[in-house]
């Protein structure tokens, strides 16, 4: 675990002080530049900025917020700039002017890379810094984003979502009890029914934007070569394909990842996961996901956040996948880690409380706006227990819904201990949501034993859905094999039906395990026939699809 964001011990580790032994190490790497008061060196918004070491003088690092500058940091000699938009090509967050004149060591991006790939104590001393900056500024609400938003609002939600769990650090206004919100939005010229608005990099004004142009005005996605062949493209940013991500990367494979929400995938939602191995204590998913983002970008991944495969082009190599911004991706290999999604409740009205009262992750945003009220989990696994035990921290009863009449199949014997023990949990078996009730927020709700046959009424405001797996394959069909449920069939798991799959098997050779129906294309965590639903399971199957990428490689 990370040391707590103000502590002296994490000050001292995101703004180090570099010995002249390590700067006269990185001089090979940049160019020293002469530098007056005053002198912009990188503004918000900014693509492609360099790490700046200071040789002489004093820089300030500043950040830009709707109510004024703050000053982050000064950084004297032997200090540098930077944090984790120089690992993964992000936008600036910061303007960076220097204070004394003096003299700087200039890093590009490019040149920081190969650095942190050749000096293990430089590589340990960055990424630190730049991660510890980052959580600072997360805690701080400082960034190049400002949410301007209701509580009541589900598209607020989406956003704030969208940008927590990409580790973006935002600031957050809410319209409902902030005493400057007409201010605010007479100010932009807003409209009520505009929000959410996000003020992107201090200058962008976007009004309820989708996810793909919200990622687009922030810089989580690169620009995309389409006349180049990477080789590796993984779909999907869940632990199965991070772990490809990090394994691809590290051992040099052209490695591109393309992640259409946020990273972490359904375990990504998870507010602890204590049964992964090396964490006793437990992590959040949204801690494990963003540590394994950092790791694949300082690697060389490229992370495209945001962007969504629209066709897959598998009837020649090497494959192409088009995505719904209009690019497309040319690739040797293919990992598909695209996962799974709960599955939704069937009640007509469900989607008009999405968002209002129904929400599909729980972690301390979601938890927030349940404050001390009741709530409702549904669903039997790891998930929803955990679910059910983190919201039970705050809420002032849990009602867990299960349809099976039994938690031991589904869920680890630790968790179902746990729940059955727990004061505030109310476990019900053999139980199914029946309805919800509502104007523009979820108010009642209705839930049926269905054992006994009775209907049990109570005014709740917040359910929590985390029940069943349906895989995203539609836009798999017609390339490779799948099961009934949707799931990718992989290896011998093929063997009843390769001669009947969409494409022909064009090998000697059978598919090796993880291998789908069409060469170099694998499939891993959640999405595949017959996975386990474990986190440790889906990093492993991660990991091992890139030796076997290796295979499929050498066969070209």
């Amino acid at each position: 675990m990370e040391p707590p964001i103000n502590t002296p011990d994490s000050q001292a580790q995101a703004f180090p002080v570099l010995t002249p032994e390590q700067i006269d190490r990185i001089r090979p790497y940049g160019i020293e530049r002469k530098v007056k008061a005053g002198e912009v060196l990188y503004e918000p918004g900014q693509r492609g900025i360099a790490c700046f070491v200071v040789l002489s003088g004093k820089l300030e690092i500043v950040m830009t917020r709707l109510l004024g500058e703050h000053v982050f940091v000064t950084l004297g000699v032997g200090g540098f700039s930077g944090e984790m938009v120089l690992i993964s090509g992000a936008r600036s967050l910061s303007r960076g002017a220097v204070a004394e004149p003096g003299e700087l060591l200039e890093v590009s991006a490019e040149a920081l890379h190969t650095l942190i790939a050749r000096d293990a104590e430089l590589s340990d001393i960055f990424m630190r810094a730049f991660i510890q900056r980052r959580l600072r500024l997360i805690n701080e609400g400082m960034g190049n984003a400002t949410v301007l938003g209701s509580r009541y609002s589900a598209d607020t939600l989406r956003i704030r979502e969208f940008l927590t769990r990409n580790g973006q650090p935002h600031g957050y206004v809410d319209l409902d009890t902030d005493t400057n919100a007409q201010e605010l939005l007479d100010r932009f010229s807003l409209k009520i029914d505009e929000i959410p608005v996000v003020i992107c990099s201090t200058k962008a004004v976007l009004r309820n934007p989708t996810t793909q142009r919200l990622a687009e005005c922030l810089g989580f996605s690169g620009a995309v070569d389409e006349s180049r062949i990477r080789d590796v493209v993984i779909v999907g940013a869940g632990p199965a394909g991070l772990a490809a991500a990090v394994y691809a990367a590290s051992e040099g494979l052209d490695t591109v990842v393309i992640e259409s929400d946020f990273p972490g995938g359904q375990a990504g939602s998870s507010s602890k996961i204590e049964n992964y191995i090396g964490f006793p204590t437990g992590i959040s998913g949204l801690e494990l996901a963003g540590r394994a983002v950092f790791q694949a970008e300082k690697f060389g991944a490229q992370m495209m956040v945001g962007q969504r495969v629209d066709k897959f082009h598998c009837d020649r190599r090497p494959y192409k996948l088009s995505l719904e911004n209009g690019a497309v991706l040319q690739a040797r290999s293919i990992v598909i880690a695209a996962g799974a999604q709960y599955n939704r409740p069937n009640i007509a009205n469900l989607k008009q409380f999405e968002g209002n009262g129904v929400y599909y992750a729980a972690t301390f945003m979601e938890s927030q706006l349940c404050g001390g009220d009741e709530v409702i989990v549904i669903g039997g696994a790891n998930s929803a227990g955990q679910a059910a035990v983190f919201l039970a921290e705050t809420a002032h009863k849990v009602y867990m819904l299960v349809r099976g009449k039994t938690l031991s199949e589904t869920m680890s014997r630790y968790l179902t201990q746990r729940i059955t023990e727990h004061p505030k949990i109310e476990l019900h078996l053999d139980t199914e949501l029946q309805s919800l009730e509502g104007d523009s927020h979820l108010e009642r709700v209705t839930w049926l034993d269905r054992s006994s046959g009775q209907r049990t009424t109570r005014e709740i405001r917040h359910v929590f859905v985390m029940a069943g797996a349906s895989p995203r394959s539609e836009w798999l069909r017609g390339c490779v094999a799948l099961d009934q449920q949707g799931f990718i069939l992989t290896g011998r798991d093929l063997d009843p039906v390769l001669a009947d799959a969409p494409q022909k098997w064009p090998l000697g050779r059978p598919p090796q395990m993880l291998e789908t129906s069409l060469p170099a294309v694998f499939a891993v965590g959640d999405i595949r026939s017959g996975n386990v639903k474990r986190v440790a399971s889906a990093v492993g199957e991660g990991a091992i699809s890139i030796h076997l990428v290796h295979r499929a490689l050498a066969e070209i």
